[in-house]
């Protein structure tokens, strides 16, 4: 689905400043992957270029990123927009700077529809909002409302909404839960890990927060100053680190028997 080959990335045009380094991985179809390391590793900046964001001043120096989908072939990084509320989404973090203050839930959620979901009608429409919503533990009252009238962690669960309503193949969350208590965190982790098994696609999550990814992820990618030091399977990861960097982020960690299965 992803293939990352010898990524260089980084911000600047006369004076490029490198925030990632010789990445390479993949990322298949079906899977949880966690993309975990300390601020500045390089985790948001990978991300950004999976997607396809280059708004922010952000370059592909080196090497290649592309994404194969079906309906749209292989794409690379700088076509990916392509396939955006498609076959690819994105949930950012800092709801507040992303949702329009000025619209309403429905709207926002309709907004950009791909033509494959949009029903005859506007009440249809309406019902299959509720219901999707519903699935997710959300009260149909959050179509109607704007998003000031909303907590922090209920527009974090708006914008996990707005990412899966369009069944993409592929969902990248780039720190989700960030800033929010412990009790809204697993909410929003259980509502990403019941879309994955529901659509059977592919989440990508990425956290500084190596117990969330002890919880739900299946494969892990260990960044450190913008390379991947280690991958592998979260349980093996976990079990047996190899590089000292993960070592210590592992050895940091308490009680990680207790977190185990906290979110299933």
């Amino acid at each position: 689905m992803i293939s990352v080959r010898d990524a260089v990335l980084g911000y600047g045009t006369r004076s490029f400043i490198t925030a990632v380094n010789g990445v390479s991985l993949d990322i298949g179809s079906n899977e949880i992957v966690g993309v975990a390391g300390e601020s500045g590793s390089g985790k948001s900046t990978l991300m950004r270029a999976i997607y396809g964001d280059f708004s922010t001043g952000l370059r592909l120096k080196g090497g290649s990123i592309r994404g194969t989908f079906e309906g749209y072939g292989t794409l690379d990084c700088s076509d990916m927009r392509r396939a955006w509320w498609d076959a690819v989404s994105y949930v950012p973090q800092g709801s507040m700077s992303v949702l329009n203050p000025l619209m309403k839930v429905e709207k926002q959620l309709l907004d950009g529809l791909p033509k494959r979901q949009r029903l005859a009608g506007r009440a249809a429409q309406r019902q299959d909002l509720e219901k999707f919503l519903a699935g997710l533990g959300l009260d149909a009252s959050v179509l109607d409302a704007y998003p000031h009238q909303l907590s922090g962690g209920m527009r974090q669960r708006v914008l996990v909404a707005i990412a899966a309503y369009v069944s993409p193949k592929l969902i990248l969350a780039d720190e989700p839960t960030t800033a929010l208590d412990v009790v809204v965190q697993k909410r929003i982790l259980l509502m990403l890990v019941e879309i994955q098994r529901r659509l059977q696609n592919t989440l990508v999550l990425v956290s500084h927060d190596l117990g969330v990814h002890y919880q739900i992820t299946d494969r892990l990618v260990i960044m450190y100053r913008g390379e991947v030091v280690e991958t592998g399977a979260t349980d093996e990861i976990f079990s047996n680190p190899q590089h000292d960097y993960t070592q210590r982020l592992i050895g940091a960690l308490p009680d990680l028997a207790a977190r185990r299965g906290a979110v299933s």
